[in-house]
């Protein structure tokens, strides 16, 4: 028991087909209740597909574990409906230091352009963000969430999978037109299918302690290579909610795991790193090594992985459930244009082919931040301390300094659902790329961007008079909304104004021209997840259905 949480018990409840002996069939099943399995479940309720979500437990998370939620995740969790709550508990952050030895060396802050709604980065305990998301599935009537539920057979097939659940009823026969699986690295189901999963371990041994105190420390994230009070080691210390603070402590590979939890072993490194007289307890403590791999492909027929059951990264960098909650991001758009018929099941390889570039990305900077903080060698550890003794005073050494990468989206600039430019463009919101927030006024209200962006199709046409727009390109902007996949058209404009039945966005800060290169006649089509699809200087119509087309795999 922790003394700053209390655990929640869920109900367990029988399942229909164990009361009929029937066999459900049900259009997805989704295996773990984790930060990601609870994502996905919700996306797709909320888009209007019946789930079922099976978890073999009847509580969250037990420990902090994930503890650092990126900025494009906060914005995928904003649209499932916990993005507030995650944020309103957490403790948001933009700056990192960095020491080496007594002496700050680096800095970063992740957010240095205003005008954005999330911040670069909050730190929250996992059984919080759990404990949100599953009080959300529990609002909508078509996800069922079964707790005490564990899936004990797979049995792959052309149309689907059928699943044998042990429950404390018994076991009871399932089938899934569609299984996604977030059951987690060590992912039993992927054992059950034998599929392998590929990458390196990394030598080493970390110690987590969560300890509770009150300290006056900012809300930063500070890393120390080879601090006074752990020589020859690096240390890592995070602020987290209810005065709950992470640190982690680098031990090496010869380190006796369930010695150096202990806490008269815990308890002197604390002391050490804080001084006698500050008062703390325990809250957590557990010790891990780690690695960086994936499977080779996330799709198996009409199996899906999703998150750490698809890929595992170290945790320098915050890449691992912030990773996940965008494979959700990314597969269930595709997942419910498959499920409606408007869209071919190859739109799925689709989520493999852009999650795998997404994963080999982390995989990378994962292992380069591995290998700074960890060297194995003499001459990697001289190389690494002469950088961080020249960063002090050199800003060439500093780009070299890393103690960990931190989490960025993907820029899936090499996607085969974008349509390439064909005019000129600057700026990052190339095809591919997620979306740039930006502060906007809608009606009389005062909002952000991407609160109104997202879970559809969308063209975002900018023009300097809303109510200027000439007839023929209002014709062409009713069809698209009436397509067999609409595309809602939306004017952005730097003045407000009617748009004659068109939702107007006014850019009043000028962020939106600003960070999408926007002038008038400018267009962008944006994908449910957020990222750019295509973008042109002037509305061509059969350009925009075409780039739809290839978009959903339908050129």
């Amino acid at each position: 028991m922790l003394s700053t949480y209390q655990y929640p018990k869920y109900e367990y409840v029988t399942p229909p087909e164990q009361k009929s002996g029937a066999v459900g069939r049900y259009p997805v099943v989704v295996v773990g209740a984790g930060p990601v399995g609870l994502a996905a479940a919700i996306e797709l309720a909320q888009s209007g597909v019946p789930v079922v979500l099976l978890d073999d437990d009847d509580t969250v998370s037990v420990g902090s574990r994930g503890v650092c939620y990126a900025k494009r995740a906060l914005e995928v969790l904003d649209r499932i409906g916990v993005g507030d709550a995650c944020v309103n508990k957490g403790v948001s952050w933009n700056v990192g230091r960095t020491f080496f030895r007594e002496q700050e060396v680096y800095n970063f802050n992740l957010l240095p352009a205003p005008d954005h709604k999330r911040p670069g980065m909050i730190n929250l305990q996992q059984y919080y963000l759990e404990e949100y998301e599953i009080k959300r599935a529990r609002e909508l009537p078509n996800l069922d969430l079964r707790f005490r539920n564990k899936v004990v057979s797979v049995q792959p097939e052309s149309k689907g999978a059928t699943l044998q659940v042990e429950t404390p009823d018994g076991i009871y026969t399932l089938q899934a037109d569609w299984l996604i699986v977030a059951d987690g690295a060590r992912s039993p189901i992927r054992h059950m299918m034998g599929l392998e999963i590929d990458g390196k371990i990394f030598m080493d041994r970390f110690l987590i302690a969560d300890v509770v105190m009150k300290a006056d420390f900012p809300a930063e994230r500070w890393f120390w290579f080879d601090p006074p009070f752990h020589p020859n080691q690096s240390v890592l210390l995070h602020r987290q909610a209810d005065n709950v603070w992470r640190i982690d402590f680098q031990l090496g590979w010869q380190a006796d795991p369930e010695e150096e939890k202990k806490p008269e072993k815990v308890i002197p490194r604390i002391k050490a790193m804080l001084g006698d007289d500050r008062e703390f307890e325990l809250e957590w403590v557990s010790v891990y090594t780690f690695q960086c791999r994936r499977m080779n492909q996330f799709r198996h027929g009409r199996v899906l992985f999703v998150g750490d059951a698809a890929h595992q990264v170290s945790p320098f960098g915050a890449r691992g459930a912030n990773s996940g909650l965008q494979d959700t991001d990314n597969l269930c758009w595709k997942l419910k244009l498959v499920l409606d018929g408007k869209a071919p099941e190859s739109l799925l390889d689709t989520y493999c082919e852009e999650r795998v570039y997404a994963a080999d990305e982390n995989i990378l900077n994962s292992t380069r931040s591995t290998d700074f903080i960890t060297p194995k060698s003499k001459t990697s550890l001289t190389f690494r301390n002469a950088v961080l003794a020249l960063a002090r005073d050199h800003a060439f050494a500093r780009a070299l300094v890393n103690s960990g990468r931190l989490s960025v989206p993907a820029y899936l600039t090499e996607s085969r659902l974008n349509t390439a430019d064909n005019g000129d463009f600057a700026g990052d919101m190339v095809p591919g790329a997620p979306m740039d927030d930006a502060p906007i006024r809608f009606g009389d209200q005062q909002g952000w961007l991407l609160d109104h962006v997202g879970n559809r199709f969308q063209a975002l046409v900018y023009v300097d008079d809303p109510s200027a727009v000439n007839p023929e390109n209002r014709r062409i902007f009713t069809a698209l909304a009436q397509g067999a996949i609409p595309v809602d058209v939306v004017l952005v404009s730097p003045k407000a104004g009617d748009g004659g039945g068109l939702p107007v966005f006014e850019d009043y800060a000028g962020r939106f021209a600003e960070r999408f290169d926007a002038k008038h006649g400018s267009v962008y089509l944006v994908r449910p997840d957020q990222h750019v699809a295509a973008r042109w200087r002037a509305l061509d119509a059969d350009r925009l259905r075409a780039a739809l087309a290839r978009a959903t795999c339908n050129a």
